[in-house]
């Protein structure tokens, strides 16, 4: 018990830069409060005593602002960080390192009892705020949930889910979400634009408009420097009208190629 609250505490220390102390993480994150109370909830539930469960589970909701079945499977090492709002199902399942942040639902979409109808999170797992994990599929080891993403279908391991609905975002290198990381590659509250294609698609077309707007410049340059060299030229006709003309076949030979 003792050992696997050292671990708790541990996990907390290595990623959450404001944390300071043990004392200070013993007494001061409800995320972890969250934790020992299911661990005692969970316990009852598994032996039978489902309402002395339940209760613990509300007292635990009510002093922390963090909403966790005592039917849950919660792994080794979850820190819920700030987590004001979470919801985790009767049947959900979080696996060992996962972080989950503030507003996160891991819901079901049926009503039939008995079945899997909450979701299952891989180890190393990050559900940013906000976001909402919808039904019985499994969400692979490393993978990541986005800042309000709503997640319907299942996420496969080291992939990037972000949107409403998510879409998924294949890992390109394998890497896990190991938020114990200096510099994190996954940003948890979804502010980089890295994330979404979406936003790529839109600044590819910005960078495309960008480049077609200064060529041209650059035509219209070239076309003005040629007609000056034309108006100087000893082999422009004097005659007005013949020298319109004269210019306008050299701009059209020259659009053309």
């Amino acid at each position: 018990m003792f050992s696997r609250l050292r671990s708790d505490v541990q996990c907390i220390l290595e990623r959450d830069p404001a944390a300071r102390s043990t004392w200070e993480v013993l007494t001061c994150y409800p995320g972890l409060h969250a934790v020992i109370l299911h661990r005692l909830a969970h316990g009852c539930w598994t032996h039978g005593f489902k309402w002395l469960g339940r209760f613990i589970s509300h007292i635990a909701r009510w002093a922390t602002g963090i909403e966790i079945h005592p039917g849950a499977i919660i792994g080794e090492r979850v820190f819920f960080d700030h987590a004001m709002g979470v919801v985790v199902g009767e049947t959900a399942e979080i696996g060992d390192g996962c972080t989950i942040y503030q507003g996160v639902t891991l819901g079901g979409t049926s009503l039939y009892k008995g079945v899997k109808r909450h979701p299952t999170l891989g180890k190393d797992v990050v559900v940013s705020a906000g976001a909402k994990v919808l039904g019985g599929f499994v969400v692979g080891d490393g993978a990541k949930i986005g800042s309000n993403a709503v997640v319907i279908k299942p996420v496969p391991p080291g992939a990037t889910a972000v949107g409403i609905p998510a879409r998924i975002i294949p890992s390109k290198s394998g890497e896990s979400a190991d938020v114990t990381h200096t510099e994190p590659k996954f940003s948890a509250y979804g502010i980089t634009q890295e994330d979404d294609p979406v936003s790529q698609a839109l600044r590819g077309l910005v960078d495309s408009a960008t480049g077609q707007d200064h060529q041209i410049a650059l035509l219209w340059k070239a076309v003005e420097q040629l007609s000056t060299k034309l108006a100087e030229s000893d082999c422009v006709p004097k005659d007005a009208a013949r020298k319109e003309c004269f210019e306008g076949e050299k701009l059209n030979q020259l659009i053309g190629k």
